[in-house]
């Protein structure tokens, strides 16, 4: 099997999987639960040195259902631990000393006050952890008292938050930033500048996930009242690689290293965030929603996967990175058509009911509904293959420019004759 040991900014793990800070990693019992189930790391749910953070004792959680019930997304409004600090930084350090191969990463949020970060980190420092991870993402309860999200939207507050943790610990510094930006290059930046280790992404993303119309409170509700909270699981997956990959093919971050979060549930999904640039993949709600053995499927599946590949996991990191460009650099002479596989087919018309009202036409149904592709209709958009209910009944196939379309006897047509000199091509561009 394939080595999955990790060094991710000095701290090492026998896999690069953690859990993110969260419920999951709230206390002691947690994390051993989670240590004796494989996990490779914890980052520790968060800390702060307000003795009156108070939680909600109503429901804490939103959700979003996919038509079977399975679990898309949770909203929660759970702020950071309400459990004493020192409690939190006995148990790190018990935990520390019995586990001293995992990875055990402290979650932080103080004001945004020098003297704030210099009273808690030597407490921290103090437990043995690996390191510290400054949480610039929360987007709801803390936000509102200056912290978390509040932090992580100005890029100048993260520079300097980072600059004063460097300047008084030796842990490594890694930053948690907030989705909740415009361009998240910009609080990369900050960090980078600031001499981060790390970043990690995303956090939770500000939502409302429903409004129950009986009550007209947004859920969850308390006592009739909602919030406001933070989104996770697999619905934010696409928008937390799109950010992953913006960091890592910034040229003024490029080899900033990055712990990616945001949906992770199979051992794809890790793969894929780590073929973005993702050194260590931290997961939570599908842990809270199977239980810590999910672990297992992760280190087993992406073994697999590079035992299958020849890769290291190494080779792995960031091997995506370069295929990811602006719209402005995609070759206009790719063309492909759909095809459709008869034998496949269960004749559902969800293909032709797609393209005729929403899309381009391009697909004939015969009145025993056999459905075929209009070539010189296609524009090869693959809606059809998106809503086709039959894995690979219908694929995209690739025509050559100036070849024989053998379905329709027509040469086919590219959009410009030679993408070699077109002045959308990177090569072109350099040349120039």
């Amino acid at each position: 099997m394939a080595d999955l040991t990790t060094d991710f900014v000095g701290i090492k793990s026998p896999n690069p999987f953690w859990l993110a800070s969260a419920p999951p990693t709230d206390k002691e019992y947690n994390v051993v639960r989670a240590f004796r189930a494989g996990w490779g790391g914890v980052v520790w749910k968060t800390l702060g040195l307000d003795p009156h953070v108070v939680n909600v004792n109503g429901p804490r959680y939103g959700a979003v259902w996919g038509a079977d019930r399975r679990l898309l997304g949770l909203n929660n409004i759970e702020l950071i631990t309400d459990r004493p600090l020192e409690v939190n930084l006995r148990e790190i350090k018990q935990v520390k000393r019995e586990w001293p191969d995992r990875a055990v990463v402290v979650s932080l949020m103080v004001p945004c006050e020098e003297w704030a970060w210099k009273e808690i980190l030597p407490k921290v420092e103090e437990t043995g952890a690996d390191g510290i991870e400054l949480n610039f993402g929360c987007p709801h309860g803390m936000s509102e008292r200056g912290m978390g999200s509040a932090v992580g939207q100005v890029p100048e507050y993260i520079e300097m938050v980072t600059r004063w943790c460097k300047a008084n610990t030796r842990m490594p510094v890694l930053v948690k930033l907030t989705p909740n930006i415009t361009d998240i290059r910009y609080p990369a930046r900050a960090a980078n500048a600031g001499g981060a280790d790390a970043v990690s992404l995303i956090n939770t993303i500000s939502s409302i996930t429903s409004v129950n119309l009986d009550t007209f409170s947004p859920e969850p509700s308390i006592d009739g009242k909602g919030s406001h909270g933070g989104y996770c699981g697999p619905a934010v997956k696409p928008i937390a690689l799109n950010m992953v990959a913006e960091i890592a093919r910034d040229p003024e971050t490029r080899g900033l290293p990055i712990s990616g979060i945001g949906g992770v549930t199979t051992w794809r999904d890790a793969a894929e965030f780590m073929a973005l640039g993702s050194g260590s993949v931290q997961v939570c709600t599908a842990a809270m929603t199977y239980g810590f053995k999910i672990v297992e499927e992760l280190c087993s599946g992406l073994s697999q996967y590079l035992d299958e590949q020849g890769m290291a996991m190494s080779d792995l990191v960031g091997r995506a990175v370069p295929n990811v460009t602006d719209w402005q650099y995609l070759n206009l002479n790719y063309v492909t058509k759909a095809r459709i596989d008869q034998d496949a087919c269960i004749k559902c018309g969800r293909c032709y009911a797609a393209c005729e009202d929403t899309s381009h036409q391009a697909i004939a149904m015969s009145s025993d509904r056999v459905f075929t592709v209009k070539d010189d209709e296609c524009v090869a958009c693959n809606l059809c293959v998106n809503v086709c209910p039959v894995e690979d009944c219908i694929t995209m196939e690739r025509i050559e420019p100036g070849a024989l379309d053998e379905r329709t006897g027509r040469v086919v047509e590219p959009d410009y004759a030679n993408w070699t000199t077109h002045p959308n091509n990177p090569a072109a561009k350099a040349a120039e």
